[in-house]
């Protein structure tokens, strides 16, 4: 029997298991007042797809040091907007098949805990093994580091999977295994320019490589 390629997966949230960027939308650029950074129309917005995680901030006129009351600030918002954040469909399907491959499920995020579990609902959060939210925007290779060693399982074996550049990067920098889904936010063209190990397109897919043997 052919080993499967994975013993852990380590999913993002936001733009992964959850479609949360029309509630993001909604409230951007009322965040943007506060914190005092750049106002962004649809168009713009679809151009900063195409873009690095790193490009979007230098875009936006976003220091580095203020990240933590920005992202402070979102987890608040988002947690008493978790009613209006649906997740993908498919999500359930994927937990179970990960699950009766027997492989762990951990979820690392700049969200909150609270919202990710109201937003995956109790089924769903039951088959998560770790959770390891309110991640440091540019911060989670330490927690895929983590998680690695909290599961026993060497970081070759790690299955990170993001929407994002900086998914991908915390991915590459851990040693772990980066793998992008085209359903988020960044573009397919960004997320292989930033070194991801595989892209896909759907959730069927990610299930097949995922849990493959």
């Amino acid at each position: 029997m052919i080993a499967r390629p994975y013993d852990l997966a380590i999913f993002d949230f936001d733009g992964v298991l959850a479609d949360s960027e029309p509630w993001v939308i909604s409230v951007f650029n009322s965040v943007a007042d506060k914190f005092h950074f750049k106002r962004v129309d649809h168009a713009e917005i679809e151009m900063l797809r195409s873009k690095s995680s790193r490009e979007i901030m230098a875009y936006l006129g976003v220091p580095l040091w203020r990240l933590p009351a920005i992202g402070a600030h979102m987890r608040s918002l988002s947690s008493q907007a978790a009613g209006q954040i649906p997740m993908f469909d498919g999500v359930d399907i994927l937990f179970e098949r990960l699950s009766a491959a027997g492989i762990p499920l951990a979820i690392v995020s700049s969200n909150g805990e609270d919202t990710v579990r109201k937003v995956l609902g109790p089924a769903n959060a039951a088959r998560v093994w770790r959770f390891d939210c309110g991640a440091a925007v540019f911060g989670k290779a330490a927690k895929f580091k983590a998680a690695a060693k909290a599961a026993g399982v060497p970081l070759k074996r790690v299955a990170c999977i993001g929407d994002e550049t900086r998914d991908v990067e915390a991915a590459r920098k851990a040693g772990s295994n980066a793998i992008a889904v085209t359903w988020g936010y960044a573009t397919r063209d960004a997320l292989n320019e930033a070194g991801a190990d595989l892209v896909v397109d759907s959730f069927d897919d990610l299930a097949a490589r995922l849990a493959s043997a």
